[in-house]
């Protein structure tokens, strides 16, 4: 193997041949592990897992068929570091840093369609994953915005020689249901993967007397492909292809217009496509380009009306585009020096029901990485890049990471970088008063003008001694000059290999974020309420410490856990509590008292501590496969009851608690597999913060592979 080649994994097409391979230390112990899973998404060149200089988590399609996992959240759960929030859908929390600081991924393309910043993980299937990567710490060095605390990349399947395909059904627990398919067929020139999937669900309620279900039924639909084409001995083409719709519906109780309580029909319909050319030439073994040219759109739209006469209640649409084209170069310049560069333009357009006009965004990148091997146990990877934005200032993400191999059984690394995210198109255009309560919400953009029109309409509060309307200038000064959020990050640790069936893997982290966007008034309102925008305010870190561990217990068992240990929290915050400014009522006698710096808790919704347990049986000549899992995720902050806006008092915490999974599968003569499991086994349940937990969940499947592929 190839000790660097240029994306041909990540399309399914064959990798260069490069003139020489780079000297690489092989410890014994990695080769008697048998662990040499390829990732592409750390430096957007093929990599030997053990041996990428930054923390990365791989997790397999063997692993997340011994899940029984259908979704993507499903999957990403019961990884260390990684922990599932529910913020405007359900999201993933990477080094304790929001949903919306993370960028997915599928095979190297953004998905689009974020709700308040999180991009729900339901949307995505796995049943034709080959792998997922997850890559912590800043990565927009190589990727861009989003990326400020990570990367997760879905690989899916590639055509493989011969023709083969399977089919898979699975019901369970609320009467949820998955159905899919998959064809693949490779000749000597031209291959081609395609993959259908249902998913449906009666959905469920955690709150009998609710005005609603707590998740409404569904149903939704997947189809994905992929054409690969040899043009010539040096030169591949691959198109992809996806489509994504749910609809859901359910019955609401609202209060109308009269007082009185009435029923209305919810229907919601999503819609997600992307369509992917990737065109590669090798000009030589050290020399070879990749061109592609990305296109993505997503669609929503909301309908209410009245159960009883069918009249209109409220309507809303979302639609949103992405394009971007890319041309990436690597060239080997010597055995043990890869230079890889590219550049690329995007262009994002929306229009919404919550926007005056279709909005449009623009911007241009260029990237480089030198990769750089100067004695055979060290390697270093030197990243940047540049992003031009038609709305912000632009950005450049320096990146630096390296590994030494201290001994065969010792390696250590590390990495430093600025991460950054853009404001979205919400901070920077929405148009929204409420119709109920009164308040307004305005984009930068265009906050300044709207505050002057309300003024002049007169739906603004006049100051008693000037006369004048209420804006707080300074905070709509600053709301006017909104740019992107940054961090600076740091991660060091250590990878062990003690013996053949043992690895640990330890790595320390530290993200200092600056400019944070959070919500601010602006103006105040005639109607007592406020008008708000957005602005840069505030500075915050996260740190903590992950350790994964990996035993193999016997040729068919491993045993396996993570820890993570936490610690976020606001820097203003803290300078306000060691100047003994902050204070709090106490919930049970009513006095004030002043909080202590070691009271406060962090950042809301972040746990102190989690872990994860796992066994994993895999008896391939038996056909068995067997697996258990236990996620614990500590307390954490839900939101503020003693008046004081932070984090500080027991009551204020969501307990802790324990999922357990298990699974367990037969495959019979190589061809039928059947498989039943039990998600959260204790039947865990919180239904006023947790709604993604609906009790234990039942559920079994079969699988039959039609075809055979080419050996």
């Amino acid at each position: 193997m190839h000790h660097l080649t240029p994306f041909c994994l990540l399309l399914g097409l064959p990798a260069p041949v490069l003139a020489q391979q780079r000297p690489a230390f092989q410890p014994d112990s990695l080769r008697r592990l048998a662990l040499r899973e390829v990732v592409v998404t750390a430096t957007r060149t093929e990599r030997s897992l053990t041996e990428v200089p930054i923390p990365v988590t791989v997790v397999s399609q063997q692993q997340i068929k011994a899940m029984g996992s259908l979704r993507l959240g499903d999957v990403l759960s019961e990884q260390t570091g990684l922990t599932t929030v529910n913020d405007h859908g359900q999201g993933i929390q990477m080094q304790g840093l929001n949903p919306e600081y993370t960028l997915i991924l599928v095979d190297g393309e953004p998905l689009i369609g974020r709700t308040a910043g999180t991009l729900e993980l339901s949307r995505v299937a796995v049943g034709n994953i080959q792998r997922v990567e997850v890559v912590k710490g800043p990565a927009s060095a190589l990727w861009g915005s989003e990326a400020l605390a990570g990367v997760v990349n879905i690989i899916t399947e590639k055509p493989q020689p011969g023709t083969s395909g399977n089919v898979r059904l699975r019901y369970g627990s609320n009467r949820t249901m998955n159905l899919s398919g998959t064809f693949n067929t490779k000749g000597e020139r031209a291959g081609l993967t395609v993959f259908v999937n249902r998913y449906s669900s009666q959905g469920y309620t955690l709150l009998p007397g609710s005005t609603g279900p707590t998740q409404p039924p569904f149903t939704s639909y997947t189809a994905q492909s992929r054409l690969t084409y040899r043009l010539g001995k040096k030169t591949n083409l691959s198109v992809s292809g996806r489509y994504f719709t749910e609809g859901q519906h359910s019955d609401l109780t609202v209060t109308a217009e009269t007082g009185a309580a009435a029923v209305v029909a919810a229907k919601t319909k999503q819609h997600d496509y992307n369509f992917n050319p990737v065109l590669t030439h090798r000009f030589s073994n050290q020399l070879f380009a990749t061109a592609r040219l990305y296109h993505s759109g997503y669609r929503t739209r909301e309908n209410y009306t009245y159960r009883a006469d069918g009249q209109p209640y409220d309507a809303s649409y979302f639609h949103q585009t992405f394009t971007r084209p890319e041309l990436q170069l690597d060239w080997q310049l010597k055995p043990t020096q890869t230079l890889t560069g590219g550049a690329g333009y995007l262009r994002e357009t929306v229009a919404a029901t919550r926007y005056e006009q279709r909005q449009e965004l623009r911007a241009h990148y260029l990237f480089g990485q030198y990769d750089w091997t100067p004695v055979p146990r060290l390697n270093l990877v030197l990243g940047a890049r540049y992003d031009g934005h038609s709305q912000y200032a632009g950005q450049f993400s320096p990146k630096l990471s390296g590994r030494y191999q201290v001994r065969p059984w010792l390696a250590v690394r590390g990495s430093a970088g600025r991460g950054y995210r853009a404001p979205d198109f919400r901070q920077l255009y929405l148009n929204f008063s409420n119709p109920v309560i009164g308040y307004s919400v305005f984009g930068t953009n265009q906050v300044r003008a709207k505050v002057t029109q309300l003024a002049a309409q007169g739906q603004l509060a006049t100051d008693p001694e000037t006369g004048q309307p209420v804006v707080y200038e300074a905070v709509l000064a600053q709301a006017s000059g909104l740019t992107a959020e940054s961090s600076l990050a740091y991660n060091a640790g250590v990878q062990l290999d003690p013996n053949a069936k043992t690895r640990i893997t330890i790595n320390g982290f530290r993200n200092d974020l600056r400019n944070l966007i959070e919500t601010a008034a602006v103006a105040l309102k005639a109607n007592g309420q406020s008008v708000y925008s957005y602005r840069n305010v505030t500075r915050a870190y996260t740190q903590g410490l992950e350790a994964d561990a990996r035993y193999l217990l016997t040729p068919h068992l491993t045993v396996s856990g993570g820890y993570q240990l936490l610690f976020a929290k606001d820097k203003a915050v803290i300078d306000r509590l060691e100047a003994g400014e902050v204070f709090r009522k106490d919930l049970q006698t009513q006095e004030t008292e002043r909080v202590q710096p070691q009271d406060y808790g962090g950042l809301y919704n972040r746990s102190r501590h989690s872990l994860n347990l796992k066994l994993f049986y895999e008896n391939q000549p038996e056909g068995w496969s067997v697996s258990a899992r236990g996620i614990y995720r500590g307390r954490y902050g839900f939101g503020d009851l003693n008046g004081n806006a932070i984090l500080d008092a027991d009551q204020e915490y969501v307990p802790g608690y324990w999922l357990v999974n298990v699974a367990a599968a037969k495959t019979f003569r190589q061809r039928l597999t059947v498989q039943a499991g039990l998600d959260n086994l204790l039947g865990y349940t919180n239904p006023t913060y947790i709604s993604t937990l609906p009790g234990r969940l039942y559920y079994a499947s079969v699988a039959l592979e039609l075809g055979k592929r080419s050996r």
